[in-house]
């Protein structure tokens, strides 16, 4: 080997300073060698007791448990989607102020954080998508978009900065209410859950129904962005994923939302299964849903990829 070919090696080897770092940044994300605050704790703790309670479900097995299961499945996932995803992080349609709060309520009795909190971080993505200061970003890892960021609040503070892109949902009463008192009420529900069925509705509601939502939520953050198809020139690396359609309630469509981010409508063609859709459809059809936000044909022609 000649010199100059020893020295290119030796080159290569050795990480430059971006790269080194970039390893520092992602050191941080490890459970151990850094500050935990008060809100890591508290999301940590929400997590092992959903995951605890669904490995307990098997001992606690009942049919109306299953019929819990969906339940919970159903009217928390459908609020996330509906309502934090759709109404209040892209504003694609709007209702009444009555039936706005109730579809926020829905959400945040799936266990996965008040409406401020939810909303902000998902604007930091769409803001931020796969570069450093992505919350979630894949090029840090599967199990990094997947989950992990989660834990580290510090962490997300110094990529995205403090809640400031969340001013409309912070102006009101509401939101600001259920972002103090979120423990109590999925304290509240547990209860209720205890005392209609007892460790069964417990461990298969809040355990088993929880634990799928927030798994199903997890992989639009991370396995549509990493596997699946792209019909739309996005800056990014979003992918639409059918056989997820069903169970994240049209949320799969993911290359299709971040061409058009504040459609309302993510399943663009007949037979991408939107289950959000129908119900904000519906909601139009009644007279409760109104501005509702799609892509026009000449935004279509412009982001469609010419294959």
């Amino acid at each position: 080997m000649s010199v100059t070919s020893a020295v290119e090696e030796n080159h290569r080897k050795k990480p430059s300073s971006s790269e080194k770092e970039a390893e520092k940044r992602r050191q941080r994300w490890v459970f151990w060698g850094r500050k935990w605050r008060r809100l890591d704790y508290f999301k940590l703790t929400a997590s092992l007791f959903v995951h605890s309670m669904a490995l307990l479900a098997p001992f606690y097995f009942s049919w109306s448990a299953l019929w819990v299961t969906f339940l919970f499945y159903t009217i928390g996932g459908l609020g996330i989607t509906v309502s934090y995803h759709r109404n209040l992080a892209h504003r694609s349609f709007k209702v009444p102020k009555w039936l706005e709060y109730l579809l926020a309520y829905c959400a945040l009795l799936a266990i996965q954080g008040d409406p401020i909190d939810w909303v902000s971080t998902h604007r930091y993505h769409h803001q931020f998508t796969d570069s450093e200061r992505d919350p979630h970003s894949p090029k840090e890892g599967f199990w990094f978009s997947h989950l992990l960021w989660i834990y580290d609040s510090a962490y997300l503070v110094s990529k995205c900065g403090r809640r400031t892109n969340v001013e409309d949902l912070k102006k009101q009463w509401f939101y600001r209410f259920l972002q103090k008192t979120v423990m109590f009420h999925i304290l509240g529900l547990g209860l209720i859950l205890f005392y209609l069925g007892g460790m069964s509705f417990v461990t298969w509601g809040m355990g088993v129904g929880a634990a799928l939502e927030v798994h199903v939520t997890c992989l639009i953050n991370s396995l549509c962005h990493i596997w699946g198809t792209r019909t739309w020139k996005t800056n990014d690396t979003s992918r639409n994923v059918w056989w997820l359609s069903v169970f994240s309630f049209g949320e799969s469509w993911h290359n299709n939302h971040h061409a058009f981010e504040s459609s309302a409508r993510q399943g663009l063609e007949w037979w991408q299964i939107d289950i959000s859709w129908y119900i904000v459809r519906s909601l139009e059809i009644i007279g409760l849903a109104y501005d509702v936000k799609l892509p026009t044909e000449s935004q279509r022609r412009r982001m469609a990829i010419v294959r």
